[in-house]
This record gives structure tokens, C-alpha cells and sequence, in this order.
């Protein structure tokens, strides 16, 4: 099982609204994607963070990851909402699974 976490930078002019929107959109669009397990998203709560909005999710494997990253529903997210309200993000992928050689997740 491989653990994805993505942290976003928001653009300055991005309100609290928009960052709620995000949020609820974010849910909606990864709740019809099958590959994506055990889903979440939320905004930051700590000031000192630059990181201001983060998505995580479970897949089955990095292949079922990649299919994940060509869903249209995915690709409407990250185009309608993510490279609009986003300067940068930083990605994280861990493997979940004791024992597992992280070459074949």
C-alpha cells in the first residue's frame, strides 16, 4: 500500500472561501476516483506553515497512483483548481506495508 501526501503553497489572493471551496471540491472529485483509498484534504492550522492546503490518500500501488494522476476527474481538480489557487506543491510517497521493498510498491 502506498501513502501519497501532497502540500500546496496558496496564491496570496486566494480567500477564505476559496480555500473552503477547495476543500469540498477536492472530496467530491477523489470520492469518484476508485484508486484513491481512505482520502483527505484540509487547510493548514499553523501559521509558521507555508503550506496552506494538502491532499493524502491511499493507493494499492504506484501504478494504481498513475492511474490516479490521468483520472479526468483529477485532471479537472488540478486545472480548475489547484494551478489557479496554487503557487507550488511538494509531493510524498511512502510505503505502508512492513516488509515491503519500497522497489515494488
Amino acid at each position: 500500500m502506498v501513502h501519497y501526501i501532497a502540500l500546496y503553497r496558496i496564491v496570496k489572493h486566494t480567500t477564505e472561501e476559496e480555500l473552503e471551496d477547495m476543500i469540498r471540491v477536492s472530496r467530491t472529485c477523489f470520492h469518484r476516483v476508485n484508486e484513491a483509498h481512505n482520502f483527505r484534504s484540509g487547510r493548514n492550522i499553523d501559521p509558521e506553515n507555508e503550506f496552506g492546503f494538502f491532499i493524502s490518500a491511499d493507493f494499492e500501488s504506484r501504478d494504481k497512483l498513475a492511474m490516479f494522476r490521468e483520472d479526468p476527474n483529477f485532471k479537472r481538480f488540478e486545472s480548475e483548481i489547484v494551478k489557479v489557487r496554487t503557487s507550488s506543491c511538494k509531493e510524498f510517497l511512502y510505503e505502508t506495508e512492513p516488509g515491503k521493498d519500497p522497489k515494488y510498491s
